[in-house]
């Protein structure tokens, strides 16, 4: 057994607090929340059951974690109201909608720019010209 696998192999819990498996090794009968929404299910307020982990040179702690939640105590996935559906709407024409000129941009506005692109570079829409065809005209 290589170290990095004896490390996530804890199925009993006594060294991390709850179980924990390596990577892609979880038992049947649980899954991540990601898992659970592609079935149409939410934890549902239960407890974490168990984790999954692995080595990751990313994260400052040298491992990523996933948690795992038993299938057969989760929940349907509640469904999409008319007024949730109004805020959504709502939040994402906010996140749309650029500070100085006041339009719709289109797209998600950059927090790193805080405005459209078209605002945050006006000059380079001055001189951006599109470019000219030569194909083949003759005189």
């Amino acid at each position: 057994m290589s170290p990095a696998f004896g490390r996530c192999y804890d199925p009993n819990g006594a060294r991390y607090g709850i179980p924990t498996f390596p990577w892609k090794l979880a038992p049947d009968g649980m899954a991540t929340r990601r898992q659970l929404r592609a079935r149409g299910l939410r934890p549902g307020g239960q407890q974490i059951a168990a984790q999954v982990m692995r080595r990751s040179r990313r994260r400052q702690a040298g491992v990523s974690v996933a948690y795992l939640y038993r299938i057969d105590q989760a929940k349907p996935v509640r469904p999409m109201t008319p007024g949730r559906t109004a805020a959504l709407a709502k939040a994402m024409r906010a996140r749309r909608t650029c500070p100085q000129c006041r339009a719709d941009a289109g797209y998600c506005i950059p927090t790193s720019l805080g405005m459209c692109v078209t605002c945050a570079y006006p000059e380079e829409q001055c001189t951006a010209r599109p470019p000219a065809t030569d194909q083949g005209v003759t005189s």
